[in-house]
Formats: structure tokens, sequence, C-alpha cells
């Protein structure tokens, strides 16, 4: 059974930096894509960042600039480097592998909070 485990989130104050890790357990093969989408209070989950499998990435207009997504293959593991953090980056952020088959797999999230 796969699971998403993330790390690294924590409250740090506005133009600080934060490192968030989603690392997979257990096997998982065929991945398409990895993502980190963030959930902010009263609000509806939105992808941060993305990257697909041939080392595309794409990010959300309000984070470019300021955050790096990146993956380490032989770990199955997957960061988000933020930078530059404002506090309407405020929120659970949670990672997501999807496979080609249209598999999908969710973390249970890491609270980032960004006070200004």
């Amino acid at each position: 059974q796969v699971q998403l485990v993330e790390s690294g989130g924590g409250l740090v104050q506005a133009g600080g930096s934060l490192r968030l890790s989603c690392a997979a357990s257990g096997i998982i093969f065929s991945i398409n894509a990895m993502g980190w989408y963030r959930q902010a209070p009263g609000k509806q989950r939105e992808l941060v960042a993305r990257i697909i499998s041939g080392g595309s990435t794409n990010y959300a207009d309000s984070v470019k600039g300021r955050f790096t997504i990146s993956r380490d293959n032989a770990k199955i593991t997957m960061y988000l480097q933020m930078n530059s953090l404002k506090p309407e980056d405020t929120g659970v952020y949670y990672c997501n592998f999807e496979q080609y088959s249209g598999m999908d797999y969710w973390g249970k999230g890491t609270l980032v909070t960004v006070s200004s």
C-alpha cells in the first residue's frame, strides 16, 4: 500500500523560507507527475507546483520566482523550496503523485503558517 508523507511545514515569518518534502512509502511505479497543492482556510484546494516525468514544471502565478519544485526519483521523494514567503501562502500543503494509469495518491498534508 502506497502512502505519501509530507514534512517540513511550520510557522515562519514573512520573508522567510521553508522546504517541504514528500516521501512515498511502498512501491509505486510509472509516476507521470508529482505535484504540490495547498488549501487556505475557507478556500478550495489549488495547485501550487507540478513536475511531470520529463522534468517540465509549472507553477501557480502567485508563487512563480519564489517556489521551486524538485524530485529525487531514486528516493521517490519530492520537494518544494519556498522562499520569500508571504502571509497569503498560509495553508495546508498536500503532495500528490499521479500514475500514467490515472490513479493518484495524496498525502495527509502539512501546515504552513506565515506570520506578518
